[in-house]
């Protein structure tokens, strides 16, 4: 379809909080709330993977990149939100909508894959614990941290490319909090038919694809823990992999949802709060998540911000 004297807009207005603007003041104090809890979770958790040295190792080495990413991708949204809530017309540039949707797809493209590396990660100590450390060698961590990244690149570079090359005539405002996919594709006049093509194939390979690479991981892991004789030590086994469980379904569950169907399947409401969850929920749960449920970071937080009592108590 040929598209006449068209000109791409100048920016996007945001609609996502029109039928909330009286609560913008709760609103902000919430926004600024998760993003500092973020911040300072994750924070945290680098912190401490990089200064004790008893979480030098290749699970707590993609903790620290996990938790680098809940604080990137957290970064480029919110406070965004934020400076908006602040103003009567909530507006984005037509290139700040692209660059923070790129930047957005990146850093969530490569936690999918990072989900799956971290799984494989404790299939290779659970299943094969006497060559762990030979398999898990730092040049292979940095090899699979470098592939994370790469594929959430490409994937970022192909959605925003495919994205922001369709002509926007049909309006410039969103009903959306932040740039994504399926919002700027509903402003399009026309086909979008090759973009949710797009969308499911990339989807397959960049979602589902790390995601049963996941479920074959931990069938395997199950079935090496109930191998194990004794109750403590099949206890002592699945505590290490619980934490990465929980922040998978709760990652996984929403996003999968949000990017695995057609447009036309797309509810403003439902999806709306779908994007809060793993967008801005779970990386600042993530940190609370791996805290309770790993002695070991718990221990390395006690060594790193109270040695005296650490000391002391040791």
């Amino acid at each position: 379809m040929e598209i006449k004297n068209y000109t791409a807009p100048s920016k996007f207005i945001f609609l996502g909080f029109s039928s909330l603007s009286e609560l913008w003041m709760l609103l902000f104090a919430l926004f600024l709330f998760i993003y500092m809890v973020t911040w300072v979770g994750n924070g945290i958790i680098i912190i401490v993977t990089r200064m004790d040295s008893n979480l030098h190792k290749p699970m707590y080495f993609f903790l620290g990149i996990l938790s680098f990413l809940d604080i990137c991708y957290t970064s480029v949204t919110v406070p965004k939100i934020l400076e908006n809530l602040l103003q009567e017309k909530k507006t984005i540039s037509f290139e700040g909508c692209m660059v923070q949707m790129y930047f957005y797809l990146c850093f969530l493209g490569t936690e999918c894959v990072l989900l799956a590396v971290m799984a494989y990660d404790r299939y290779v100590a659970i299943c094969n614990p006497f060559h762990y450390l030979t398999i898990m060698s730092k040049k292979v961590c940095g090899y699979l941290a470098t592939f994370s990244w790469f594929v959430g690149l490409v994937n970022s570079a192909v959605h925003t490319y495919f994205t922001f090359t369709l002509p926007f005539c049909a309006s410039n405002e969103l009903n959306y909090f932040f740039c994504d996919i399926p919002p700027l594709l509903s402003l399009s006049c026309v086909d979008i038919s090759i973009n949710e093509t797009v969308l499911l194939v990339a989807g397959t390979l960049l979602a589902w694809t790390p995601f049963l690479c996941i479920i074959m991981s931990y069938v395997y892991i199950i079935l090496a823990i109930l191998k194990i004789s004794s109750s403590e030590g099949r206890q002592k086994a699945f505590s290490t992999c619980s934490s990465h469980i929980t922040v998978v379904i709760f990652f996984y569950a929403t996003a999968i949802f949000t990017y695995m169907r057609p447009i036309s399947s797309y509810s403003l409401d439902r999806d709306r709060l779908l994007s809060l969850l793993y967008s801005f929920v779970t990386p600042m749960l993530n940190p609370v998540i791996y805290t309770l449920k790993n002695k070991d970071v718990k221990s390395g937080m006690r060594k790193v911000f109270l040695p005296k009592a650490f000391s002391s108590h040791a």
